[in-house]
């Protein structure tokens, strides 16, 4: 897995052998959910009302980033850390 940000206890990470539609995971104590990059929308899990508006003021900001993490993983390439939320 690689961790591309973290902030506020809440983890966000992409895997390298993953499926479309490209989307990113979130944890955040024993919350788990991802969520597609093109919609902002939980595709599995739950995130409480709390840390899901966290991540999504957060991956708003950051959405062009993520679509770029999203192709290096598809291409092998590691990818690279995104700003967190302050």
């Amino acid at each position: 897995m690689g961790e591309i940000a973290r902030f506020f206890g809440i983890v966000v990470a992409m895997y390298d052998d993953e499926h479309n539609p490209p989307h990113f995971h979130v944890r955040y104590a024993e919350q788990r959910a991802s969520i597609v990059i093109g919609t902002l929308e939980i595709d599995r899990g739950r995130l409480s009302p709390r840390v899901l508006a966290l991540v999504l003021e957060w991956s708003s900001l950051h959405r062009k980033e993520l679509a770029e993490n999203w192709e290096r993983m598809r291409d092998g390439l590691p990818p690279t850390k995104i700003r967190p939320l302050t």
